[in-house]
């Protein structure tokens, strides 16, 4: 799996392909998250548009990521969740922790 790394201005914006299913693809994702968070980024998009089945341990890296950019006063925003996945975030109630948008150009407007 590929994360891709994009900037628009101060927002980051990563973009998994493919598969999280646990491993290395997740251990890529959480390292980019990670680095990002190191380098002081507090405005983050993951766009999930190219993510076609995700599982809990995925799950579990992004609501991490999700209390590290609270904790030090960011956000992170998901964009383009495909219905698979928004129902795996209904059922998990992950859609009350995360801002979720339709596009990615809808979750940058938001910062």
């Amino acid at each position: 799996m590929a994360v891709k790394l994009e900037w628009d201005g101060d927002i980051a914006i990563l973009t998994p392909k493919g598969s999280l299913l646990g491993g290395d693809e997740t251990v890529d994702l959480e390292k980019a998250i990670r680095d990002l968070a190191d380098k002081g980024n507090l405005k983050l998009v993951i766009d999930l548009g190219q993510v076609d089945t995700m599982v809990s341990r995925p799950l579990g890296v992004l609501v991490a990521a999700h209390t590290n950019y609270v904790r030090r006063d960011g956000r992170i925003h998901l964009c383009n969740v495909e219905n698979k996945l928004k129902n795996l975030m209904v059922i998990t109630k992950l859609v009350a922790v995360f801002d979720m948008y339709n596009t990615r150009e809808g979750a940058l407007g938001s910062f």
